[in-house]
């Protein structure tokens, strides 16, 4: 079936439409690129063809990037050597744009060629945006819901198809570094701006045509192709350009703290390819290319933020024979901060809500949360006020119970009291209809026991959210033990609904996400206690590549929610709840009334705007420093073993269920590593042997926290990676 094809009009246009069948969305595959080619060879062969425009077949949207399986085939090719295999691949890449780029004109004088123009009907991204960069002109629809931008960096590689060299060459790199490095999606007037699009029109394909029968010789020489061409902003040998390439550095190594590889790869082909010829310049790109693709790291970052995520999004988990049950009038018990953020991110997706709270006034503060985030999108033009008016009128606030009749979906979000919670439940599920589901949204209450209170328990089911909810990605769906697929399926589709990826997990204390963040936060604080620095400990985070170190994120999230937590641990376990110095310390500092930024004191000092100006010196009257502090390595390690141990033992006991979701999860939930792709893909990056073997020597150093689970203990043994025996599809291996 083909994915290019061609056709002429009367004035001597070709048209070449890109539209693979079966796709709501273009992607490039292997026989795609050589169906293109064959298109433009014939283009430029026929001289009753007096130019081209490529454009698409889907409505509103050009393309979405690559089909991975390329890049597999490019390996296969090679046998024992996939590196040469990639790199002779994406060379093959550069070789066709570099023709359509050229257009068969003469190499010397630049003349002969044929005007060849992208018409983008709408988002244009990845090798569906580097394509249209190899054309001479680049027309655009006036599509509001349209993006255009190269987000490779987000999953672990770098615009390898011509599109990091196109985009430094084109606006200099300091314009592209951003672009490139941060790979933001634009709107089409910022696309415009950022030089991705050169014009935007009604109808792109009527003006593409228009201007290839216009154009004439030199519309068809590229920048850096041209005689005398000069990067803009200056080449690194250029005094201007040398101290561009000096911040561009800084930036990279500021943002990334060194835990990417891809950015670091992405940087050097963009100084080196600028210190030399175009062309030499895409063989740079295309050897580094490779070299991301061969570090593990990609693969990981490509299956979890990819593969997995979109197998998620899109049902992966969801039970198979349950009919669709998308919501249409949700009841959300609880105007606070979660419920206020639920409330908004529900209306924002059409549905109807129904925002109860225990009086007129805190129903209308949580409704007032959506106010005024649709104020500030008014403020950045990104919010109407027809669009705020229809949000609002979605959202009803009220203290009455019964205004929840004809709800679909209940969300519990009131204070995290199992008391209140309970009579909560009994109430609603008095004036809710029979197959109406109910959840909480408990960050740590077991499901199970919370739904005890309830007379339909297989309807009952935890929705964890975390905050902001209507900034972080993630939604934890927890089963208890009596819920049921329906309600599974109903939590699946809701959170579908609001445009979030869901997990699923079995009901156990803390659930998955909080169960490996807590050993995160305390093994910081326990390092404190030791006399290891706070800033070292925050900063071997970062070097990990977390968005903060554990210390800040106690701060961030307050030191009496931790006591509180540990407290009420204590109380479930007792005995067999073991002896934590972190525990001693959290309980000292909130005795002081260091509660943490919300208190404006906490292990960082503050101003009086709220901004922190430093690790709080009072840590050290009480736990002073070691005069040798440990090895960054072993604060790094420590940090990492005390989470992924957990998420090995979530699998092992059940509570994962699908080991995508432990890895998608983790990085979503909390920031893991995202280099890494996740905890799970972490340990077959290290292996399993060197993890079992590391549990050992630090179980002996800081105690049985860190001792081996038995799952990893037998895949050491056997020499298995977690994804060789988990991975529930073959096609998510990277």
């Amino acid at each position: 079936m083909s994915e290019f094809t061609l056709s002429k009009d009367a004035n001597g246009v070709a048209t070449i439409t890109w539209d693979v069948p079966g796709k709501t969305m273009n992607v490039m595959s292997f026989d795609g690129l050589t169906q293109l080619e064959a298109c433009i060879d014939e283009a430029l062969a026929d001289d009753a063809i007096k130019g081209v425009v490529i454009t698409s077949g889907k409505e509103g949207t050009f393309a979405g990037g690559m089909d991975l399986n390329l890049l597999a085939v490019m390996k296969d090719e090679a046998g024992d050597e996939p590196a040469r295999g990639l790199f002779e691949g994406t060379m093959k890449m550069h070789a066709l744009l570099r023709k359509i780029e050229l257009a068969g004109m003469d190499l010397k004088t630049k003349k002969g060629g044929k005007p060849i123009a992208a018409a983008l009907p709408g988002t244009a991204a990845g090798i569906g945006m580097e394509l249209p960069l190899a054309t001479h002109r680049i027309f655009a629809a006036e599509n509001p819901k349209a993006k255009y931008g190269l987000p490779e960096i987000m999953v672990g590689i770098f615009p390898g198809a011509g599109g990091t060299t196109r985009m430094v060459r084109k606006v200099g790199a300091i314009a592209a570094a951003p672009l490139l490095l941060e790979g933001k999606m634009l709107d089409v007037k910022k696309a415009k701006a950022a030089g991705y699009v050169d014009e935007i029109a009604a109808d792109p394909v009527a003006a593409a045509k228009d201007w290839v029968l216009n154009a004439s010789a030199a519309d068809l020489v590229k920048p850096w192709d041209a005689k005398g061409y000069k990067m803009p902003g200056g080449a690194p040998y250029h005094p201007a350009g040398f101290m561009n390439f000096v911040g561009a550095s800084a930036m990279v190594h500021g943002k990334t703290q060194g835990a990417f590889p891809a950015a670091k790869a992405l940087l050097s082909a963009v100084y080196e390819g600028a210190l030399v010829d175009f062309d030499t310049a895409l063989k740079i790109e295309a050897r580094w290319f490779t070299s991301v693709l061969m570090n593990p790291s990609s693969g990981a970052m490509i299956r979890s933020l990819f593969i997995n995520k979109e197998a998620l999004e899109k049902g992966a988990v969801r039970p198979k024979d349950v009919p669709d049950q998308r919501v249409q009038k949700l009841g959300v018990l609880g105007a606070g901060m979660m419920g206020a953020g639920i409330a908004l991110v529900s209306a924002q997706a059409g549905i109807e809500v129904v925002l109860v709270d225990r009086d007129q006034a805190a129903a209308d503060k949580g409704k007032a949360y959506t106010e005024g985030y649709l104020d500030k999108g008014m403020k950045r033009g990104k919010v109407t006020a027809e669009k705020k008016e229809a949000m609002l009128a979605r959202i009803t606030a009220t203290p009455d119970l019964e205004a929840l009749k004809g709800c679909d979906l209940i969300i519990e979000a009131v204070f995290e009291d199992p008391a209140v919670k309970a009579e909560m439940t009994k109430k609603v599920e008095a004036i809710i209809p029979e197959d109406c589901i109910f959840a909480s949204n408990t960050s740590t209450l077991p499901i199970t026991d919370l739904a005890k209170a309830s007379v339909r328990p297989e309807q009952f089911i935890g929705i964890h959210f975390f905050s902001p909810v209507e900034k972080m990605l993630l939604v934890e769906i927890i089963k208890g033990k009596e819920t049921g697929d329906r309600a599974v399926a109903k939590a699946l589709d809701y959170v579908r609904q609001i445009k979030k990826t869901p997990i699923v997990v079995n009901d156990a204390r803390f659930f998955y996400a909080n169960r490996c963040i807590i050993p995160y936060v305390n093994e910081g604080a326990r390092m404190i206690t030791e006399g290891v620095s706070p800033v070292l400990i925050d900063n071997a985070a970062r070097q990990l590549g977390f968005p903060v170190g554990p210390i800040q994120l106690t701060d961030e999230t307050s030191i009496d929610l931790g006591a509180k937590i540990a407290r009420a641990t204590k109380a479930a376990m007792g005995n067999e709840y073991p002896d934590n110095p972190a525990d001693d310390m959290i309980f000292w500092m909130e005795d002081l009334g260091r509660l943490g930024r919300k208190a404006n004191a906490g292990f960082f000092d503050y101003d009086e705007k709220g901004k922190r100006i430093g690790y709080w010196k009072g840590m050290q009257d009480k736990y002073p420093l070691l005069e040798d502090q440990p090895d960054l390595i072993e604060v790094q390690e420590r940090l990492m073993f005390s989470q992924v141990l957990e998420a090995v033992r979530a699998l092992e006991e059940g509570v994962l269920e699908d080991i995508r979701e432990g890895d998608v999860g983790a990085v979503l939930a909390w920031g893991f590593a995202p280099w890494s792709g996740g905890p799970l893909s972490w340990l077959d990056i290290i292996g399993t042997p060197y993890a079992a073997e590391r549990c050992d020597q630090l179980t002996a150093a800081y105690g049985e926290r860190f001792a081996c689970p038995d799952l990893l203990r037998e895949m050491a043994a056997k020499g298995q990676t977690f994804y060789g025996r988990f991975n529930p599809d073959a096609a998510s291996a990277a």
